[in-house]
């Protein structure tokens, strides 16, 4: 099946932040059952791959058309590919990153973004010490040769994994080089054109809200939203 064929016709602004957040989390389990020889799957099975309710999953999909037979269940491929193409994973896309340091040395020895067809291909860093240094297969550019350097790889994706003190004049560099969306690590929220989406992860953050449901989890290890 074409991709210009499947791709829906919905902007992504009308669409929850949330409900996108889970089509990932069923695209990477649709992977998963493909790759173990499953061809169809129903909304309970993967329910209980994806710990998300089987109503909240078919409300998911009821954004963008009909998915399914009833009785029958959903065909793994068919699904699969229809929801890389409402994600617009079914194209490949360049990414910029910016911190060659720990955080930006994991993230490029992630090889499970190329799988997703997600490509970095250049990173950057202000540090004399680290610029020319190989990380992972790139040579790290210095900073300032952003915009330069994009001119040529036409990259819309940035991750930004800086200290806090200069994420907001990179992300500002980053913009002027013609990315269009940012993976910000540092912990602040950056100031950034209406053009441009910003997606935070904090580490910290989520630790603090683990910290919080370990304490109030009682010790017998009963779940207290299921109680009463």
């Amino acid at each position: 099946m074409d991709a210009n064929e499947i791709r829906p016709a919905i902007t992504a602004n009308r669409v929850p932040t949330p409900t996108l957040e889970r089509l990932a989390t069923y695209l990477k389990c649709l992977h998963d059952v493909a790759q173990a020889g499953v061809t169809t799957i129903s909304s309970a099975a993967l329910q209980e791959m994806a710990g998300i309710n089987a109503s909240q999953f078919r409300k998911d999909l009821s954004y963008f058309g009909e998915f399914g037979r009833p009785g029958v269940g959903y065909h793994v491929e068919d699904l699969h590919d229809r929801i890389t193409a409402i994600l617009h994973m079914d194209v490949d896309q360049r990414m910029l990153l910016v911190g060659a340091g720990n955080l930006g040395a994991a993230l490029a020895g992630y090889t499970g973004m190329s799988d997703e067809r997600l490509h970095l291909v250049a990173a950057f860093d202000n540090d004399p010490a680290r610029i020319g240094r190989k990380l992972g297969q790139l040579d790290v550019k210095p900073v300032e040769a952003i915009t330069a350097i994009n001119a040529e790889l036409g990259a819309r994706i940035g991750i930004l994994a800086v200290p806090r003190s200069a994420a907001q004049s990179v992300a500002v560099l980053m913009i002027a080089a013609g990315v269009r969306a940012i993976l910000n690590f540092a912990p602040i929220i950056l100031r950034v054109p209406s053009h441009v989406i910003v997606r935070n992860v904090c580490v910290t953050q989520e630790l603090s809200v683990l910290c919080y449901h370990l304490e109030a989890m009682p010790t017998d290890g009963t779940d207290p939203q299921r109680e009463g």
